[in-house]
């Protein structure tokens, strides 16, 4: 049975691989799990991989906290290595993240044929060490499973043609299925004593905000404006945490809670009146939830949900009409994902 080889680095890309895992198992293909280490989580135990029901990883190459050149490097050496052992009819890859393009190339200069889930993406901000990521991975997949039309559009102009799909989102596909668990498993809102639909939640993350302490206040400052609105929730990692006091910054109405696990955050933020954030994930979630955003950067990947009116800069104009976006599907992404790889290494 071919054997596909799936790479991550960080929840969100856990998060997105787990329907693709239990599609990829219906397809009756074999997958091998690979975690590169890039983000270091506590909260990546036992418990989190039970509540997107899949196994642990098969390899946890354990590659963090270096540079970025330094750790792609690193990743390059120990996913090479995984693949000669594993031998692979392909790899799988998710994002924009330094593992995204590690795996990509390491899978390249191996000549086994890449598949990127989320291709085509663009911010078109090449300070981005994300869209470096993005562009190249791109040009070396043999699939691209793009999530929109314009992702779509974004490699023709680029001419990028062959093997080009679109199929929708995954990530719509993993909120489906984590707002029924949570629903019955998650107590965020009582534990932090919230009432649906009267708090925000936000977060703060990319170092665009963080490694610009003027920037970094700025942003802050915005949410202080925002809280007085209604209690914003800020899931906070302990760096973040660190930063604010460094600089001195405690907003106030701006609650600062410890970072959550996959199924609080789904119910804290499916309860939201809105989101504010510079996570390009969460942006797509808030939509899915039908809970308006607010991007805390310049520019956004997601433009069809400033389109439709879910989402907007925060520098930006207010939000337009709102209407729902098909690009994303109807939650079966994952199943044409593993009909396409099953149809392309079986061929």
């Amino acid at each position: 049975m071919p054997r596909i080889l799936t790479i991550v680095g960080a929840r969100p890309q856990f998060i997105k691989a787990s329907p693709v895992s239990h599609a990829l198992a219906a397809a009756g293909l074999t997958e091998i799990l690979v975690h590169t280490g890039q983000h270091f989580d506590a909260l990546m135990s036992d418990v989190f991989f039970d509540e997107l029901a899949i196994p642990k990883p098969s390899y946890n190459l354990e590659v963090n906290s270096l540079g970025h050149g330094a750790m792609t490097g690193r990743m390059l050496e120990k996913l090479e290595a995984s693949m000669r052992i594993e031998k692979p009819a392909l790899v799988l890859v998710y994002g924009d993240t330094n593992s995204t393009m590690a795996g990509a190339l390491a899978a390249a200069k191996l000549n086994i044929p890449v598949a990127h889930v989320e291709a085509g993406l663009r911010s078109f901000n090449r300070r981005m060490p994300e869209e470096i990521n993005r562009i190249v991975t791109d040009h070396v997949s043999s699939l691209l499973f793009c999530p929109t039309r314009t992702a779509m559009a974004n490699l023709a102009t680029e001419g990028v043609t062959q093997g080009v799909h679109a199929v929708g989102d995954v990530m719509y596909d993993a909120t489906i299925a984590a707002v029924a668990r949570s629903e019955g498993r998650s107590s965020i809102l009582e534990t932090l004593g919230l009432t649906a639909g009267t708090y925000a939640v936000a977060t703060i993350h990319r170092a665009e905000n963080t490694d610009d302490p003027a920037r970094f206040v700025k942003v802050v400052s915005w949410l202080e404006a925002a809280a007085r609105d209604g209690v914003v929730v800020m899931p906070t990692h302990p760096r973040t945490r660190k930063l604010m006091a460094q600089l001195g910054v405690s907003p106030a109405g701006v609650q600062l809670v410890d970072p959550l696990g996959y199924l609080d955050m789904t119910r804290l933020v499916h309860h939201a009146r809105a989101v504010f954030t510079d996570s390009g994930g969460l942006q797509k979630e808030a939509y899915f939830h039908r809970v308006p955003c607010v991007t805390l950067r310049d520019e956004t990947e997601w433009v069809e949900t400033v389109e439709a009116g879910w989402n907007r800069l925060w520098e930006g104009p207010n939000c337009g009409p709102r209407h729902d976006i098909p690009d994303y599907g109807q939650g079966r992404a994952a199943h044409l994902i593993a009909d396409l790889i099953a149809t392309y290494v079986t061929k």
